[in-house]
């Protein structure tokens, strides 16, 4: 409690925090500003009949669920960010400029990442426009309203981003992060409010397991972002001059979540696809476009095949993307350069497999778990029978992971100042 209090004694500190959260306000704002001509029930209706818009909905930090200018969030920055670091597997120049360059490097990595966001952000609003409009959701507009529509919901997108930065410059966690979860909290006054109407007496033994479930879905969250594999890492005693440096020991955490959210978006992406494949072939054959989207819907129904495909995706892409972020030949060969070493392990090539094999075993455990937070929602939909009640474990995630980050932080610079006063 002393920690919390100390937070707005700090007058540095008490004006960042005002700043972030004033921008998440504004971003708050713009999100609740519906672009022309929506109708509200139709969309609502429809937003609670296909999950993986409400995903999605999640991503765009709550403004899909309304169309509003910011409905795409942070979304396109997203996917712009994974299909960049994607781009390191096939071309040297970005693999040089994000693992071996530096600050400098990233840097120009990320404004890369901004640069392609535009494009992205104007195929997605096209496509959710083409995709509501086709479901009978909105009505389509003529040209020129899509057009305008695209490039307001484009510039949205953008407006978000950059809140993100700036909330990230103030360094109080991070603004894409935090974005996000001022949708997700902003969303939870309704959803208690529903879960409430639809109580009933009958229903306590329900209600009051479904709480201690979420209790426990915390505190694996908590156990899983937190938990890590030290590897012990010693340095050879080298001379240089006049004086020795190295002869110490320590480690190299290898976290068992290492992908983060992102093999959740990359399934999602996935299972949406097969829907914007319609779009596309409908300029073609209207006739095959049904017959996909027809194929599409009878696969959502199904809710057994639907989570077990969904499962299975957030576990391979688990595997996929953390084989991207962390690359064992790069860490040996920077090991190596530093004169360290694993006790026990030849420097090189076998540092690099040791590093492989932990992953990939320490890998599996948070490729399961993430699985089962993906799929959490049909599961207690299934056992309680109440639509209702369900636990969002991809919020869920997204909230603990990014409190404990900004905790982490804001720790941090309180910890600076206290040593700053010691000395």
């Amino acid at each position: 409690m002393n920690r919390f209090l100390q937070i707005f004694r700090v007058k540095d500190l008490k004006k960042k925090i005002l700043i972030v959260a004033g921008l998440l306000v504004a971003f708050r704002l713009l999100a609740a500003i519906p672009i022309p001509e929506v109708d509200a029930s139709r969309l609502q209706a429809y937003f609670n009949s296909n999950q993986l818009l409400g995903f999605l909905n999640l991503f765009s930090g709550g403004g899909l669920s309304n169309l509003s200018i910011a409905m795409l969030g942070v979304g396109p920055y997203i996917t712009a960010t994974i299909i960049m670091q994607l781009l390191t597997i096939v071309f040297p120049k970005f693999k040089r400029l994000y693992y071996e360059e530096g600050a400098r490097g990233q840097a120009k990595f990320n404004q890369y990442s901004r640069l392609l966001t535009v494009p992205l952000a104007m195929l997605q609003a096209y496509g959710f426009l083409t995709l509501l409009s086709s479901q009978n959701v909105i009505d389509r507009p003529n040209l020129f309203g899509m057009l305008v529509n695209v490039l307001v919901i484009t510039t949205g997108s953008m407006i978000a981003l950059w809140f993100g930065e700036l909330i990230s410059e103030q360094k109080i966690g991070n603004g894409i992060s935090l974005i996000i979860i001022a949708g997700i909290v902003a969303g939870l006054p309704s959803y208690v409010g529903a879960a409430l109407a639809s109580y009933t007496p009958a229903a306590l033994p329900v209600y009051f397991g479904f709480l201690i479930i979420a209790v426990l879905l915390v505190a694996g969250i908590v156990y899983l972002n937190e938990g890590e594999r030290k590897v012990p890492i010693a340095y050879a005693r080298r001379v240089r001059g006049m004086k020795m440096y190295g002869g110490v020991s320590s480690y190299l955490p290898l976290k068992v979540n290492q992908a983060g959210m992102i093999p959740l978006i990359f399934a999602i992406s996935v299972l949406l696809f097969p829907q914007f494949f319609a779009q596309i072939i409908s300029v073609v054959s209207t006739d095959l476009a049904l017959k996909v989207n027809d194929i599409v819907n009878r696969f959502l129904s199904n809710q057994l095949f639907y989570g077990v495909i969904y499962f299975l995706l957030v576990f391979i892409f688990t595997y996929f993307y953390t084989s991207i972020t962390f690359n064992s030949d790069e860490v040996a060969k920077n090991l190596q350069r530093s004169g360290g070493f694993i006790p026990g392990i030849r420097p090189g090539e076998a540092t690099g497999r040791f590093f492989s094999s932990v992953l990939n075993k320490i890998t599996f455990f948070g490729a399961v778990f993430l699985g089962l937070i993906a799929v959490l929602p049909l599961i207690v939909q299934k056992v309680t029978g109440i639509q209702v009640l369900s636990i969002s474990g991809t919020a869920l995630l997204i909230v603990v992971a990014v409190a404990l980050e900004t905790m982490r932080q804001i720790n941090s610079q309180l910890t600076v100042r206290e040593y700053d006063e010691i000395t």
